[in-house]
């Protein structure tokens, strides 16, 4: 994302992750006060201002999928300490399933600000399973996530963001061949990079790269497996009415996992305002 419990994974469940914002660097281009798609950028809400987010993911083949996704966004008190949480919807296998996904909060501390080296945020994350997981909308159990995002300013109008993430499944459930329950494990890990180039300070294009390691319960009660790529091209632009900013923007994601590469199409808008 933007999974909401293993960042930015267009596959399996097919949700989509809440993302940060970036800020403004002093006597530079300033970058759109926005988020990135499917890599998390390291810039807390500023103070007294509140952002609401909206993803769609829509796949056409081999079955039609669409995943809506929402996402709100305040600081806690101070810009060092931020909260959120994340709830999608999904429709599923050309139709055929639908409903909530898995119910997210964050909190995120912001270690380190662009004035430093590098801007540093961690962030943890509780899944609360609200979603099915027999219908594949959600983990069916508890899980933790976190994840380290990196933002750097380069040379000229360039951005990049770096992410090193784990998703911890403490108690996943899962059935054998012979219908047994089975219940493991899973660590699910990602990294990505993107680089944003600051075309207009009102439009930018984003180029965003990610690597899940995924893992699941097989049918003979096992643990095993896979790589998930996503190469995402696409852009974003803002629209200032006084204090309020929003934000479109489109992605055109190519996932590649079991040697077959799926071309979505990922659309974005957010709201941003004081409170």
């Amino acid at each position: 994302m933007p999974r909401l419990y293993k960042p930015y994974t267009i596959g399996g469940l097919l949700t989509v992750v809440l993302l940060v914002r970036p800020g403004l660097i002093a006597q530079e281009q300033p970058t759109i006060e926005d988020n990135s798609y499917f890599i998390e950028e390291a810039y807390n809400q500023e103070e007294g201002v509140v952002q609401h987010i909206s993803n769609g993911l829509y796949i056409r083949k081999p079955r039609q999928d669409f995943v809506y996704s929402f996402t709100q966004e305040w600081p806690l008190f101070v810009p060092e300490h931020q909260i959120s949480f994340t709830i999608s919807y999904s429709i599923l296998n050309s139709s055929t399933v639908s409903g909530i996904g898995d119910l997210v909060i964050n909190y995120r501390y912001q270690l380190f600000t662009r004035h430093h080296w590098a801007a540093v945020a961690p962030r943890m994350s509780v899944v609360l399973p609200t979603g099915s997981k027999s219908e594949g909308l959600g983990l069916g159990s508890l899980g933790l996530q976190f994840n380290i995002p990196v933002s750097k300013r380069l040379a000229g109008s360039f951005i990049a963001h770096f992410n090193a993430g784990l998703t911890v499944v403490p108690i996943a459930h899962g059935s054998d061949s012979f219908g047994g329950r089975v219940e493991r494990s899973l660590l699910l890990y990602n990294l990505g990079a993107s680089v944003i180039w600051l075309a207009k300070s009102n439009f930018n294009l984003m180029a965003e790269f990610v690597e899940n390691f995924d893992s699941e319960i097989d049918e003979n009660g096992g643990v095993v497996r896979f790589n998930e790529t996503i190469v995402s091209p696409g852009f974003r632009y803002a629209i200032d009415f006084g204090e309020l900013q929003i934000v479109p923007g489109i992605a055109v994601p190519l996932t590649t996992t079991n040697g077959r590469t799926y071309v979505g199409t990922f659309f974005y808008l957010s709201f941003e305002h004081p409170f």
